[in-house]
């Protein structure tokens, strides 16, 4: 069973940055989500077991950087020039596969999600 507890989320201005942590049990492939108000979950970044690969939606490129300390148990996403539109509920999700995927349906396992609210 893979347990992932996020932290990290919290209050920024615009252009401002935040590290969210992902602490999981278990070992698979990564990735972030985030849900908005009204709107569905999206993906954001994933990371493969060895770190090597790594996938991220357009918006965020240039601007979110994932990767993972295997040692640690420990994936990380740090967001910087953040913007109102980033607002969301930030998940870490696990999946067992080796594939990186956009897709929250492929992810076994998630977390409860932390707040990031980015303030203009």
């Amino acid at each position: 069973q893979v347990q992932l507890v996020e932290s990290g989320g919290g209050l920024v201005q615009a252009g401002g940055s935040l590290r969210l942590t992902c602490a999981s049990s278990g070992w698979s492939t990564m990735g972030w989500f985030r849900q908005a108000p009204g709107k569905e979950r999206e993906f954001v970044a994933a990371i493969s077991w060895g770190g090597y690969n790594t996938d991220y939606r357009d918006s965020v490129k240039g601007r979110f950087t994932i990767s993972r300390e295997n040692a640690k148990n420990t994936v990380y996403l740090q967001m910087n020039s953040l913007q109102p539109e980033d607002t969301a509920v930030y998940y870490c999700a696990a999946r067992l596969s080796t594939i990186l995927s956009t897709k929250s349906s492929d992810y076994d396992y998630w977390g409860q999600g932390t707040q990031v609210t980015v303030s203009s």
